[in-house]
C-alpha cells in the first residue's frame, strides 16, 4: 500500500512495515505496465497519485461534494476498467484521466440540465496581508465581479481557466487533456483574456476606492 506525502511517497508492504519512496523512484511506467496487467496494488498506487487532483477539478466543474465524489469514483472505476487499452502516445495517463473526467462531467451536466460554471463561495479568498480595510474591500469587489464574469463563459473556457489556474498545467498539458495543439490552447486562453478584461469595465463596482 502507498500514501502520497509531500516530497515523496510512504509505502507500507505486506508486513507493515512503513518506508520512504523519493519522488524521483517512481516509475509510473512501471506502474502502468503492471496495472495493465491486471495489478490492483499498482493501480491503487496510480489512485493514490491521482485522486485529490481529479477530484478537485471534478468539484470545480460542479460544485457539489456528493456528486464530485460519486464521479471521480467513476472516472476511476472506468480507468481500470480500460487501463489494458492505455497506450501512451503522446497523451500521458494524467491527461487520460482528465479526459474521462472531462466527458463524465459533460455528461452529468446534460443529464442534470444544470450550467457548468465555476463555484464561487469554495474558490480561495483573498488574504488580508495588512492592507487598509479600504483596499481589502477593493480587492473584494474585483475578485467577485472577475468569478460572476467566470460563471457566464462558454464550458470550454471555463476547463481551460480550472485547468491552467486552480491544476496549474502548462498549455501543452492542457492541450493533451482538452484534445487542443498547443496553439489552439494559446489563442483560446487569449480570447477569454480579452472577454473578461471587456466584461468587467462593464461591471459596476467602483474598483479606483476613492
Amino acid at each position: 500500500m502507498q500514501l502520497l506525502k509531500p516530497g515523496g511517497v510512504i509505502r507500507v508492504n505486506s508486513a507493515g512495515k512503513v518506508f520512504h519512496l523519493a519522488e524521483s523512484q517512481y516509475n509510473e511506467d512501471d506502474v502502468l505496465a503492471r496495472a495493465s496487467q491486471g495489478d490492483k496494488e499498482a493501480f491503487g498506487e496510480l489512485y493514490e497519485r491521482y485522486a485529490e487532483r481529479i477530484f478537485n477539478y471534478v468539484y470545480y466543474r460542479t460544485g457539489n461534494q456528493h456528486d464530485a465524489e460519486d464521479l471521480t469514483a467513476r472516472v476511476f472505476q472506468r480507468a481500470m476498467n480500460h487501463i489494458q487499452n492505455y497506450t501512451n502516445r503522446g497523451v500521458p495517463f494524467s491527461a487520460w484521466l482528465y479526459r474521462i473526467a472531462h466527458n463524465l462531467v459533460a455528461n452529468w451536466h446534460r443529464d442534470h440540465g444544470r450550467k457548468q460554471e465555476v463555484p464561487l463561495d469554495d474558490l480561495p479568498a483573498l488574504q488580508d496581508r495588512g492592507e487598509h480595510p479600504e483596499r481589502s474591500l477593493v480587492h473584494s469587489q474585483e475578485q467577485d465581479a472577475l468569478l460572476q464574469v467566470i460563471r457566464k463563459l462558454p464550458p470550454d473556457r471555463q476547463n481551460l481557466l480550472i485547468l491552467k489556474f486552480v491544476e496549474n498545467m502548462s498549455n501543452v498539458e492542457i492541450g493533451k487533456v482538452m484534445g487542443k495543439s498547443q496553439g489552439a490552447v494559446k489563442s483560446l486562453y487569449h480570447r477569454t483574456l480579452l472577454t473578461l478584461r471587456d466584461e468587467l469595465k462593464n461591471q459596476s463596482f467602483n474598483l479606483e476606492g476613492d
